[in-house]
């Protein structure tokens, strides 16, 4: 099981990008999928997440800004990401709550599963 995600970029202030996670595998289903960042310096913080029943959770400072959506059938999060501002650089990782299929039958629950990172730089 592992977790793919694009979409990162530079990009000018005020522009916007599109970030994807497609979590792929022996899955069995999703808990909730969610976006986190890192700028230098500074822990890893959660930007927005999404879980199974739909309902979604979006930090104070991207909230107006920022657009978390799942795709359940393709197992795919998605991040749109407007009105970008230099605050908003850092890397941008992908994490999962999610069962998997074992070798020796029955889901196996991973609570905090991690992608690589996709970097997001935005220029004033």
């Amino acid at each position: 099981v592992q977790l793919q995600a694009s979409g990162g970029g530079l990009v000018q202030a005020g522009g916007s990008l599109r970030l994807s996670c497609e979590a792929s595998g022996s899955i069995h289903s999703i808990v909730a999928m969610g976006w986190y960042r890192q700028g230098p310096g500074n822990q890893r913080d959660l930007v927005a997440r999404v879980s199974s029943d739909g309902s979604t959770s979006i930090a104070d400072s991207v909230k107006g800004r920022f657009i978390v959506s799942r795709d359940n059938a393709l197992n795919t999060i998605y991040l749109r990401m407007n009105s970008l501002k230099p605050e908003d650089t850092a890397v941008y990782y992908c994490n999962a709550d999610l069962y998997y299929l074992s070798d020796y039958g029955g889901p196996i629950r991973l609570y905090d599963m991690w992608g690589q990172g996709t970097q997001v730089t935005v220029s004033s």
